[in-house]
C-alpha cells in the first residue's frame, strides 16, 4: 500500500473512525471545511483505490475512506473531515455494485444492491437505478445511487441479472424494458433501444 502524507492520512482516518451517526456514517453533510488539501488519490472503474500511482491494498482502509466521501455542488468528489477536504479523482463512479438480492416479483419487486465496500442499497425513489447508453455502440453503463449524489457502477454480472428481470412498461414515451423496485420502474435503456448486453 502507498503511504500518503502522515498529516493528511491521520486526519482522514480519525474523521472516518469517529463521529458516526445513526446510520453508522460520519455526518459529512454537516462538515464545511475551508481548507482543501492536495493528495493524489484516484478511484478506478473497478472500485480499487490508488494513491500516488500505487494501489491501496488494505480493503479495511478503502472501506473506512468510503464513509467520508462526498460529492459537492462543483461536481467533484471529496474525502471530507471537519477541518479539511481532499479532492478525489473518480474514473467512473466511487462505488461498484457487485451483488444483487431480489425480493418479491412484478411491480412489488424490491432490488437490493451490495457494493464493493459492503453498503447495501435498496433501489427506489431516493436511490434510483439509471443506465447511460452509448447511442453509437449501444453499450450500457448502469448505476445505482448509494447516498448523497454518490453512485455505484453496476458491474456486468449484476447487470446481466437485472436484464433477466426486465419487463416492458410504458412510461408515456413508448414501451421500455426495465425493472421494478420498491414501486418504481427503472428503464434499462432509452425507448426503442435494446442494449447490446
Amino acid at each position: 500500500m502507498s503511504s500518503p502524507s502522515a498529516i493528511n492520512i491521520n486526519a482522514l482516518i480519525a474523521a472516518a473512525s469517529k463521529n458516526a451517526g445513526d446510520d453508522g456514517l460520519p455526518p459529512v453533510h454537516l462538515w464545511h471545511p475551508e481548507q482543501c488539501a492536495e493528495m493524489d488519490i484516484e478511484i478506478l472503474r473497478d472500485g480499487r483505490w490508488r494513491h500516488d500511482g500505487q494501489l491501496i491494498t488494505r480493503q479495511s482502509l478503502v472501506k473506512l475512506f468510503s464513509t467520508i466521501l462526498r460529492k459537492d455542488a462543483d461536481g467533484s468528489t471529496y474525502l471530507v473531515t471537519p477541518v479539511e477536504k481532499v479532492r478525489v479523482r473518480v474514473v467512473c463512479a466511487p462505488f461498484v455494485a457487485t451483488l444483487l438480492d431480489v425480493q418479491g416479483e412484478g411491480d412489488k419487486q424490491v432490488l437490493f444492491f451490495t457494493t464493493n465496500v459492503d453498503d447495501v442499497v435498496k433501489a427506489g425513489k431516493d436511490r434510483p437505478v439509471r443506465v447511460e447508453t452509448n447511442l453509437e455502440t449501444l453499450e450500457p453503463t448502469p448505476f445505482v445511487m448509494v447516498r448523497n449524489g454518490l453512485e455505484a457502477l453496476i458491474n456486468r454480472s449484476v447487470f446481466y441479472s437485472l436484464v433477466t428481470l426486465a419487463v416492458e412498461h410504458d412510461l408515456g414515451k413508448g414501451k421500455q424494458l426495465g425493472v421494478w423496485s420498491d414501486g418504481v420502474f427503472f428503464p434499462l435503456g432509452p425507448p426503442g433501444v435494446h442494449n447490446e448486453f
